[in-house]
């Protein structure tokens, strides 16, 4: 191979290394960007999150909605925040609430009971909700509470 062919390989050796690296370079930028946007997204859930439990533990507070709906939605919101805060002691009412009323049907599965299972449903909703009411709507207080202290409560 004479010089000229070895120079002009070198040549596009080296253009082609120099794509490569401009490529790679690039897919890094987008990478960066989409984490970016990744972490925005997940923020923006979390102040989500944090805006509806203040409303659900405000109406439940206030005693406008139900203590199972209100419980349940508590719950909920607590473990998208941090699946850890269902576990703390002011909050363990929402969980101890749910875990004793999760069996109960909702929505379209509620319509097909029978009207006396559904009289059933409710009796034994309307029980869980009586001995737990307090201690739900405590839960409900200490939410608020939480709340109030900011961002920096977390954990």
């Amino acid at each position: 191979m004479n010089s000229t062919g070895a120079l002009i390989l070198l040549a596009v050796a080296i253009a082609v290394i120099v794509a490569l690296g401009a490529y790679a370079w690039f897919l890094r930028q987008e990478v960066g960007r989409r984490e970016a946007y990744r972490r925005d997204e997940d923020t923006r859930a979390q102040q989500n999150s944090l805006e509806n439990l203040d409303y659900v533990a405000s109406a439940l507070v206030q005693e406008q909605v139900d203590i199972t709906e209100g419980a349940w939605r508590c719950k909920v919101l607590l473990e998208i925040i941090d699946p850890s805060l269902t576990e703390r002691r002011e909050f363990q009412a929402f969980a101890e609430h749910y875990s004793r009323t999760q069996h109960l049907k909702t929505h379209s599965a509620r319509q097909q009971l029978t009207p006396q299972a559904r009289m059933q449903e409710d009796k034994e909703r309307l029980m869980v909700e009586n001995e737990m009411r307090e201690a739900v709507l405590e839960a409900a207080k200490e939410v608020l509470k939480w709340r109030a202290k900011g961002s920096g409560a977390l954990h």
